[in-house]
């Protein structure tokens, strides 16, 4: 007698990194376009912010780059903290932070309130991009890790060789 159980077309292994795929990576994505904006925000609020307080090139140069000095100070701190407490909660405390200060910066009335603001958003997502790769490497197996890194950075990569 022949066997007529069909053989499932993918393992249960597969399946379950598909599944946690579909489920984890769209959401980190869209935390990371999210990342970005919040990184190139001051850009788009110079338009007006500029001229209403009375900001001058080199001060907004300046403001601009202070975010990225807060992030660069507390990068490895962060990350560091990240191992230590865990990812999924190092990045609920990025999240919540983050968003607390973006929402500040739009109250922001002069330019120290902002240069405070913006060296503090970046000290609070400093750790976010590889506080994200350590969340995936708690959910994917080793040989799955860099399609999901991948697809985290580059969602136009196909789960096809």
């Amino acid at each position: 007698m022949q066997n007529n159980l069909a053989q499932p077309a993918t393992s249960i292994g597969e399946r379950t990194v598909n599944k946690v795929t579909l489920r984890i990576i769209p959401f980190i994505f869209l935390l990371y376009i999210v990342a970005f904006l919040n990184r190139i925000n001051i850009s788009f609020a110079s338009l007006t912010m500029n001229r209403e307080l009375a900001i001058e090139s080199a001060q907004y140069g300046l403001l601009a780059g202070t975010f990225f000095l807060g992030y660069f100070l507390f990068e490895i701190p962060s990350n560091l903290l990240s191992h230590k407490i865990g990812a999924r909660i190092w990045i609920a405390r990025i999240l919540i932070s983050w968003g607390i200060l973006a929402a500040l910066t739009g109250l922001a009335n002069n330019l120290s309130q902002l240069y405070a603001l913006r060296f503090a958003l970046g000290v609070a997502e400093a750790g976010f991009a590889p506080g994200m790769l350590l969340y995936l490497t708690y959910w994917f197996p080793r040989k799955e890790r860099a399609r999901a890194v991948g697809l985290y950075n580059y969602p136009e990569c196909r789960s096809q060789p």
